[in-house]
C-alpha cells in the first residue's frame, strides 16, 4: 500500500518536527497490540502455560490458609503434634502466609512471582516438618503431612517454571510464523535526513502512531514500549535496536519477557527532487496466544 500526502494534509503527529504540518500522515495498524493469557514459547502452541494450575494452587492456599486460621489445633493433630500455644500461634501464622499466596496468585496476571513464594513457603513448611517430627506425638501423620509437602512442592516448581517458560520471547523463526505483518509506505515531504532523524527518536513513535500509549528510550539501542489493548488493557515490551543505518534503515524488534513479539524495519529513500521521502515500514506482531485471524 503507498500513499503520497499533499500540503493540507494533517496528522496526529502534533509537534513532532515539523510532522504536524502539511504532509503529515496518521499510521494506525490495523493489528493492535493485545495482551492475553499466554506469552512466550509455551502460549504460542495455546498451551496452558501454568496459568490452569497457578489457578488451582492459589485456590488451594486459600483453603488451607483458612483450615490453620480457623482450626489450628485440629491441623496441629493432622501433622502428628499435640497442640500448645506455640504450635496455634505457629498454624496460625502459617495460614495467614498461605492466604496471601492465594490472594497473589489469583489477583496478579502474571503470577509467577507469587508462586514462587509459595515454592519458599514450602521450603519453610519441610524444615518446620523435620523439626516436628522429633517431638511429633504420632510421627506416622508428620511423615504423611511431609508426604502431602513434598507434592505440593512439585506442583509449585513444575508452575513456576511453566510460568517463567511462558513469559519467554520467542525467536524470530517462531514468532515469524505465527505473526500479523503490517506493510506500508507514506511519502513525507520532508527531507531524508530530517525523516530519518525523527523516527530515530523512539520516543516520536506514539505521535502518530495511534496504538502506541508511549516509548521510553532505557539505555543504548534499549527501548520500552507500551500499547494500547483491548477493553482498556495494555501490554508492554523491551525491544532492541538491530540495524541503524543513517538516513536508509532503522530495524528493532522485542526482546526479553515481553508481552508480546514485535519487530520492524523502516526504509528512507528519496522521493525525488523536492518530493520529500519514501518511508516505507514493515513491522510483525505476534500477539499472545499467536496468530489474530
Amino acid at each position: 500500500m503507498s500513499t503520497v500526502l499533499h500540503p493540507g494534509t494533517r496528522g496526529s503527529a502534533t509537534g513532532s518536527q515539523g510532522w504536524d504540518e502539511p504532509g503529515t500522515h496518521t499510521y494506525t495498524s490495523p493489528t493492535p497490540a493485545v495482551r492475553g493469557r499466554t506469552q512466550g514459547s509455551e502460549g504460542w502452541t495455546g498451551s496452558d502455560d501454568g496459568q490452569g494450575l497457578a489457578g488451582f494452587l492459589g485456590w488451594f492456599s486459600i483453603g488451607l490458609g483458612l483450615a490453620q486460621l480457623t482450626a489450628p489445633r485440629g491441623m496441629s493433630r493432622a501433622v502428628g503434634l499435640r497442640p500448645t500455644s506455640r504450635s496455634v500461634a505457629v498454624m496460625r501464622m502459617a495460614g495467614l502466609r498461605e492466604i496471601g499466596h492465594g490472594v497473589g496468585i489469583l489477583t496478579h496476571p502474571r503470577p509467577k512471582e507469587w508462586v514462587g513464594t509459595r515454592v519458599a513457603g514450602d521450603a519453610m513448611d519441610l524444615a518446620m516438618l523435620g523439626v516436628t517430627f522429633v517431638e511429633a506425638e504420632r510421627k506416622d501423620r508428620t511423615l504423611l503431612s511431609t508426604l502431602a509437602v513434598l507434592g505440593i512442592t512439585v506442583l509449585d516448581v513444575l508452575c513456576y517454571e511453566q510460568l517463567t517458560e511462558s513469559r519467554r520471547t520467542p525467536d524470530g523463526e517462531t514468532a515469524g510464523n505465527l505473526s500479523v505483518p503490517v506493510h506500508k509506505s507514506i511519502t513525507v515531504e520532508r527531507p531524508v535526513e530530517e525523516v530519518y532523524g525523527f523516527w530515530r527518536d523512539f520516543t516520536n513513535l506514539p505521535r502518530f502512531m495511534g496504538h502506541l500509549k508511549s516509548v521510553r528510550v532505557t539505555g543504548a539501542g534499549r527501548s520500552h514500549w507500551t500499547a494500547e489493548g483491548p477493553a482498556g488493557t495494555s501490554a508492554e515490551w523491551d525491544a532492541e535496536t538491530t540495524e541503524d543505518r543513517p538516513n536508509e534503515r532503522i530495524s528493532w524488534r522485542s526482546v526479553g519477557a515481553s508481552d508480546l513479539y514485535h519487530a520492524g524495519t523502516v526504509h528512507f529513500r528519496s522521493a525525488g527532487t523536492g518530493r520529500g521521502t519514501m518511508v516505507t515500514v514493515e513491522m510483525q506482531y505476534a500477539p499472545p496466544g499467536g496468530k489474530i485471524s
